[in-house]
């Protein structure tokens, strides 16, 4: 497969990608984990004094901060393809003004719910909960960001154009835990301006949307008249390839949920980090998360995804098993005091990101050229559904594992089995025409 093969019958080539495109795309996947990312470092410790209101046992309030975290994920899940179906029906721009506005509102009402006294606590943790799932649902928009994508580029640019929103990922998980750690100081502590920082910054990008952005969906193209379902989903798996490519996308996020999820907790185990210091080490998996999507851009214009994927894949076991390798060494000190453990932990982890940020456009651009230019939302939204199922069941596993063993290496050795039988999916790929259309049943 090379991304010089020509484009077959049926696949009709896009048009040059409109700098106000490819602008909102990259602002609203960029909100979305920055809102994530400011929320994600506090709302424990603020859900914290809720539920020790309440009288929770620990047992039960680490279930409920899972569910607050999980949630999130969950209506992702659910909701990614009908966003993606609708875009294909309705257009993308009115998906994408929606999501931003859920954002504005949604982060508001977090914000709102955790100025509650203690007295009121099971209202403080409603309402945060309901924050979780309207910001859930809002940022089920990724599918449909990356139809955008797929609309205003040539299949030969369309891995450049997912690394996009890669780089928007991790511009946002660099950015998020940064604003948060500022702003909060800013806010002179207040509670409240954890949830004001995320819904102001999705209003400014709300508003960039409104005036910058045009439809993309193609004039003429077949409107989806079926409602999005449990048999259009798997209509969707047995098109040609697509099957396997949403597997291997969802076992590399549930590998690397395993990674990002105990990532605070080993950091404390192993070196003795402090909240603020695990600020920066968030920024420094987000940063390089937009290092290597920036090298990916030019790489994918000389060698074809399926090399980029497995080139990818490889790095992650290689970095995540190298996390492992520290994390084992730090316990036992096998290596002995001399060894710079915490300089191998950070280049460990540089390699893992940067496997995962090849692992990402390489998928979608994959997916993208399989399907049928008149699904692309919901094609890629139901991948962006698996990879949030990724993100669910990921944390929970990682989270066991890391308690089952005093060395804690248990969830790196977990996703680097996992990834091992990835890797022995991507050969089957090599038959894969490039720009492949799978056609689906019209509803």
């Amino acid at each position: 497969m090379t991304a010089s093969s020509p484009t077959p019958a049926g696949a009709t080539s896009a048009p040059a990608a409109p700098r106000g495109a490819l602008l909102i795309v990259f602002l609203t996947v960029f909100i979305d984990l920055l809102g994530f990312g400011i929320v994600l470092p506090v709302m424990p410790r603020q859900a914290e004094p809720y539920l020790n209101a309440l009288g929770l046992s620990p047992i039960a309030a680490g279930a409920t901060i899972g569910v607050l975290f999980s949630v999130f994920s969950l209506m992702q899940f659910i909701f990614s393809p009908l966003w993606g179906r609708i875009s294909d029906a309705i257009g993308r721009r009115p998906m994408l003004l929606l999501s931003l506005l859920g954002s504005v509102v949604f982060y508001a009402l977090y914000g709102f719910a955790v100025t509650f006294p203690r007295e009121q606590a099971a209202t403080a943790l409603a309402i945060m909960l309901l924050s979780r799932v309207g910001a859930g649902i809002a940022g089920a928009s990724v599918g449909t960001a990356a139809a955008v994508i797929a609309d205003c580029t040539t299949p030969e640019n369309r891995a450049r154009g997912m690394a996009l929103i890669g780089i928007a990922f991790g511009a946002g998980f660099t950015l998020g835990p940064l604003i948060a750690y500022f702003g909060l100081a800013i806010f002179e502590q207040q509670a409240w301006g954890v949830g004001a920082l995320a819904s102001l910054l999705s209003f400014v990008a709300l508003l960039i949307a409104i005036f910058v952005f045009k439809e993309t969906r193609r004039p003429g193209a077949r409107s989806a008249k079926e409602f999005p379902s449990l048999s259009r989903t798997a209509a969707v798996l047995r098109m040609p390839h697509v099957g396997a490519l949403v597997l291997i996308y969802f076992l590399s996020i549930f590998s690397f949920a395993n990674f990002e999820a105990t990532l605070a907790r080993l950091t404390e185990s192993a070196f003795k980090m402090t909240n603020d210091d695990n600020f920066l080490v968030f920024a420094f998996i987000g940063l390089m998360l937009m290092i290597a999507g920036g090298l990916y851009r030019p790489l994918a214009k000389r060698l074809p995804e399926t090399r980029l994927l497995a080139t990818g894949i490889a790095l992650m076991i290689l970095g995540l098993g190298g996390v492992g390798l520290v994390a084992w060494a730090v316990h036992g000190r096998p290596l002995g005091d001399q060894w710079p453990l915490d300089k191998l932990f950070y280049l460990a982890a540089a390699v893992a990101v940067a496997g995962f940020a090849f692992v990402n456009p390489s998928v979608s651009a994959l997916i993208s050229k399989s399907a049928d230019p008149d699904r692309q939302g919901e094609v890629l939204g139901v991948n962006q559904s698996f990879a949030s199922l990724g993100r669910i069941l990921g944390p929970f596993a990682g989270s066991m594992l890391f308690t089952l063993n005093a060395s804690h290496t248990l969830p790196f050795v977990a996703a680097v089995a996992v990834l091992s039988y990835v890797a022995t999916l991507v050969p089957r790929l090599g038959g894969q025409s490039s720009h492949a259309v799978g056609r689906m049943p019209q509803g």
